[in-house]
């Protein structure tokens, strides 16, 4: 059954999330974003499979009041919301300012209502469509342009256009936010880091890339080239990009010695990183979530055959 698979593949048994109430939210997600309209099988499968499941589990189980979701959703995007405050700041990273803007988010997000509700909770209008970090980015920045409009009331507001931006701050999509500053440097570290961690795997590891990023080949059809069992294209596939994504991490935290007569670089820090994979991932050709998953929360699968 195509939600059963889709409870196994969003690990939300680890919260202790029961079946029924994350298909509940899928249910949810659903009715925000058909709205009405026509629902064909054929959508309604391609729209489930683009789905962010893992991050749609946790924000579920922390509406649900899963102390444990809650705590793991605080260890692994602090630093990051912080990194990303200080970006629409357009302030030093780790600032009192930054500090404060990420952190009140916190309140908002864990909810002071009923706890076995989250009937408060901001995660609410999280449906999955896009990822958890792009969405937290979204509210942040709707939150600053909310603070300095209250700063502001003595100039002429939109509010037709302050109802849209707030309307795609719910619904996950990109807001527009003040540039950050250090974008292409991150951004040309990543790529150096990228391609210098393609060039080391094994031949075979970037044949499997090639074919399944850049031939769109199924895993059926990897398997035969390769004269592999499907399965075993799949577990290959989990393991090239783990590991890929080991190497890219590490060589960015490392930073660049210098060379040919060309500064180094030096070390970026955990939150630096995950600014520089979201930047990447949305500029690059290819899907990096799901090339270069994360190693607790993995991108969502494309509706192609899954690995």
């Amino acid at each position: 059954m195509l939600v059963d698979s889709l409870y196994a593949q969003s690990s939300a048994a680890r919260w202790g999330l029961a079946r029924e109430r994350f298909a509940a939210s899928l249910a949810h997600s659903v009715q925000k974003h058909f709205a009405g309209g026509t629902i064909t099988p054929a959508r309604l499968e391609e729209y489930l499979a683009a789905l962010h499941l893992e991050d749609l589990a946790l924000a579920t189980a922390c509406v649900g009041g899963c102390e444990a979701a809650w705590e793991h959703f605080v260890a692994v995007y602090r630093g990051y919301l912080r990194a990303a405050a200080a970006v629409v700041l357009r302030c030093r990273a780790g600032s009192p300012e930054a500090c404060e803007l990420a952190d009140s988010l916190f309140a908002e997000l864990y909810g002071l209502g009923d706890r076995k509700t989250g009937e408060r909770s901001l995660f609410r209008y999280f449906h999955g469509r896009s990822s958890l970090k792009t969405w937290l980015r979204a509210v942040l920045a709707q939150r600053h342009i909310d603070a300095v409009r209250a700063g502001r009331r003595f100039a002429s507001l939109d509010d037709a256009e302050a109802g849209r931006e707030k309307s795609k701050a719910r619904q996950g999509l990109s807001l527009e936010s003040p540039a950050d500053p250090h974008r292409e440097r991150y951004m040309e570290m990543f790529r150096c880091a990228l391609d210098a961690a393609l060039a080391r795997l094994d031949p075979r590891d970037s044949e499997r890339l090639r074919l399944y990023y850049a031939e769109e080949q199924t895993l059926a059809e990897i398997g035969r080239r390769l004269s592999e069992h499907e399965s075993s294209v799949s577990r290959n596939l989990e393991r090239v990009r783990r590991d890929l994504r080991r190497m890219v991490e590490e060589m960015l935290r490392e930073g660049r010695a210098p060379a040919n007569g060309f500064a180094g670089e030096p070390g970026l820090s955990d939150a630096e990183i995950a600014l520089c994979f979201e930047y990447a991932a949305k500029d690059a050709p290819i899907d990096l979530d799901r090339l270069l998953p994360g190693r607790s929360m993995p991108g969502p699968a494309t509706g192609r055959q899954k690995p």
